[in-house]
């Protein structure tokens, strides 16, 4: 963050000082709401949640050279006071952004938004000092604590918007008000939540409605191959730039294809020129994410060569999206377990179909979250896919929603042992340890609260050859 003292900060938010010995004492350290994350310098920020207060770690922070904490009361060491800590960091955040003045950049959609977001920052660092939202804290607090972390050398300044309801996105970027607002598909994901897909593209669209207007410099830029997207163009005056596979594009992909190892490669086209992409991530649906990076960085002055370049050596940065571990005994591991949606798992197996050719392939698989009305339908069509796909081994973990997978699995074709359910993670990984042969690829995906990625780890954990059964 910028130097501020506590003073500036106190008036900023709206605070009262207390037991602050000097209020002229700089903030020169992150702003920060875990303990562990203190620095000399720091700002703690004192939320109240469920299991923990933060209050109750004041004198620690302090101790460990915090500057002060930004708390809802008093705690007995330097601290702002204010009524309401969330709307506190938010102006706090508001004031930092305008006071830096770095090119602001917000995306959102209902599937992508993590790796399209580390896509965008791996690309336009190479032009600039970039910052940008680690893993996916994409909400009200996590969003104002990245925009925080910008200092006076920041360019560029990337930020990933979530949204649980209406209204929510315009909360978002009325803390961090973008120039660039990049929308990358509606789909499924939440839509319990939500009551439909229209109510998705309803609150997705407010980050185009937020954007200047083209004479200011703002720039929507949308998926000309998702038709509810590519109609928030009538909802912004800002410039349109629409990217995808449709040759009305104006950053599109030609000759796609993936390689034998499952990755994704095309030609880049933009207005300025042409290149070839062969990325390292894995899935052809890294195209579309790929195609969004590459609208941004042209927007901000980068060639169609330098983008090029930097898609085809940009890696996974979050964890748990389409991670591809290789075991000595030759067994693939992908965990794609951090989340998942009708649209991300179709993508995932279709991966895996790629990855697996000549091989044997195994997908498991958990529930797909808020779903709604739509869940048993979604799920039977996952199964079902998976068959379609000739993946050699379906396992479906959980309760009501796994069986569902397995069901539709079962109506498909999969009648003898290509399926099974199973109760839990550890079964499992039971499971999958005494069937497993060299060779194999193993797809693991579900919603986050599932838990998978534990199947994912013990896999690693316990991949020695001995442990493989010889067949």
């Amino acid at each position: 963050m910028i130097a501020l003292s506590l003073a500036e900060i106190a008036e900023v938010v709206g605070g009262q000082t207390h037991d602050i010995p000097d209020p002229s004492v700089r903030v020169t350290g992150p702003v920060v709401r875990d303990s562990r994350e203190v620095e000399p310098g720091s700002l703690f920020v004192a939320f109240v949640g469920e299991r923990v207060d933060g209050h109750d770690y004041a004198a620690a922070v302090v101790e460990a050279g915090a500057a002060a904490v930004l708390a809802s009361r008093p705690v007995g060491v330097p601290a702002i006071v204010v009524t309401d800590v969330q709307a506190a960091l938010g102006a706090l955040a508001r004031h930092v952004v305008r006071a830096l003045g770095t090119t602001l950049i917000a995306l959102t959609g209902s599937a992508g938004k993590t790796s399209t977001k580390d896509l965008i920052a791996q690309v336009l660092r190479r032009k600039a000092p970039t910052v940008f939202t680690p893993g996916s804290l994409n909400n009200e607090i996590g969003l104002p604590l990245t925009a925080l972390s910008a200092t006076e050398e920041t360019r560029f300044l990337v930020l990933e918007m979530g949204a649980r309801g209406i209204g929510h996105i315009r909360y978002l970027t009325g803390l961090t008000p973008p120039e660039v607002g990049l929308v990358l598909n509606v789909g499924t994901a939440h839509i319990g939540e939500f009551g439909g897909r229209e109510q998705i593209a309803q609150a997705k669209g407010e980050l185009v409605e937020a954007l200047p207007p083209a004479s200011e410099g703002g720039i929507a830029i949308l998926n000309a191959d998702d038709p509810l997207v590519r109609a928030m163009a009538s909802r912004t005056k800002a410039k349109v730039v629409l990217f995808g596979e449709s040759g009305e594009a104006d950053v599109r992909a030609e000759n796609v294809r993936l390689t034998d190892a499952g990755r994704p490669a095309f030609r880049l086209h933009t207005p300025s020129g042409a290149s070839d992409v062969t990325m390292r991530l894995y899935g052809e649906h890294h195209v579309s994410n790929a195609l969004a990076a590459a609208a941004v960085a042209h927007e901000l002055g980068m060639s169609a060569e330098e983008i090029a370049t930097a898609l085809s050596e940009a890696g996974s940065l979050s964890r748990w999206r389409m991670e591809v571990t290789e075991r000595p005994d030759g067994v693939t591991v992908v965990n794609d377990a951090y989340n998942a949606n009708p649209e991300s798992m179709r993508a995932a197996l279709r991966a895996l179909a790629a990855m697996g050719q000549g091989r044997r392939t195994w997908a498991v698989l958990g529930k797909m979250a808020e779903l709604g009305d739509e869940s048993l339908a979604e799920h039977d069509a996952v199964g079902r896919l998976a068959v379609r796909l000739n993946v050699g081994k379906l396992v479906a973990v959980g309760g009501r929603e796994a069986s569902w997978l397995q069901l539709g699995a079962y109506n498909e074709g999969s009648w003898g042992e290509e399926s099974v359910h199973v109760s839990d993670a550890q079964a499992a990984i039971d499971l999958l340890r005494s069937q497993l042969r060299p060779g194999d690829v193993v797809l693991v995906k579900a919603s986050r609260s599932v838990g998978l990625e534990s199947v994912a780890q013990a896999l690693l954990d316990g991949g020695n050859e001995g442990e493989v059964a010889a067949r």
